[in-house]
């Protein structure tokens, strides 16, 4: 069921949105080589405990995951590029790092993504590559959430995603992609990184969703890993994901989640 917010519930959501960009921003800064991804989940989880916020990852097990998450925060690094297990592994110069949090303050849950290289930016075909593919879908989130627009259609921003993607010559998977947010992490609508302009549901003042486009460098396909729940590409390509929790107000979009 999709559900509309009232502009007091909007207002209610921001602390969650701010919460989770902090927690973003903190543990983006904490990543750097030779730390351990378990000590990014840490940290993630140490401000969870002192906001008095809730996880919205421990205890998520939906039928896609072999079974419960187990962690807060998703650590996808260089082919894994969705859902990524925090594992014993410390980081490594280059390594090319996607962070996925969520997590719910005062009954409203936030969403966010962001992806860097950890370290020295490398130089060379490898550098220009990750830099290509993380702006990559930095422009597209921009671009969808340009379209996110009272009146428009999900359509018109996947629309606007896939432009952007296929302009930068990636292909797109459609497996999974953006969706509603509100008192829980995954909702309706669904919201791919490919489409039609003018179709699919229209955009509301009051609905509140995540915008997420995330790419492969060389293919489209995925395959799960061994733990259960980290998605990573067919052919070992670098992944890169930039998510916001976008509501849709008569003014434009309002995003909940924008980081400093």
């Amino acid at each position: 069921m999709i559900e509309l917010r009232t502009p007091r519930e909007i207002e209610q959501m921001r602390p969650a949105g701010r919460f989770v960009a902090d927690v973003l921003t903190q543990v983006g800064a904490a990543a750097k080589v030779g730390v351990n991804l378990l000590e990014l989940d840490a940290l993630a989880h140490r401000m969870i405990k002192e906001r008095g916020a809730e996880s919205c990852y421990i205890d998520y097990h939906p039928s896609f995951g072999a079974s419960p998450f187990g962690k807060v925060i998703c650590t996808s690094v260089n082919d894994a590029v969705l859902h990524g297990l925090p594992f014993d592994y410390r980081l490594q110069d280059g390594d090319l790092l996607s962070l996925d949090f969520a997590a719910s303050v005062d009954g409203w849950v936030s969403d966010s993504a962001v992806s860097f290289v950890v370290g020295n930016p490398r130089g060379g075909d490898r550098g220009a590559a990750d830099r290509k593919l993380i702006e990559a879908t930095q422009d597209a989130l921009a671009a969808g959430i340009a379209a996110a627009q009272p009146g428009n259609k999900i359509g018109d921003i996947s629309a606007a995603i896939a432009a952007v993607g296929h302009g930068a010559g990636y292909r797109i998977n459609t497996d999974f992609g953006g969706h509603g947010v509100g008192r829980t992490m995954h909702g309706d609508p669904h919201v791919p990184n490919d489409g039609r302009k003018g179709r699919g549901f229209p955009l509301k003042p009051g609905l509140v969703i995540a915008i997420e486009p995330w790419f492969l460098e060389t293919t489209d396909e995925i395959f799960t890993d061994p733990d259960g729940w980290t998605l990573r590409s067919a052919d070992g390509s670098r992944g890169a994901h930039s998510e916001h929790t976008v509501a849709i107000t008569e003014d434009g979009p309002l995003v909940l989640t924008a980081r400093d």
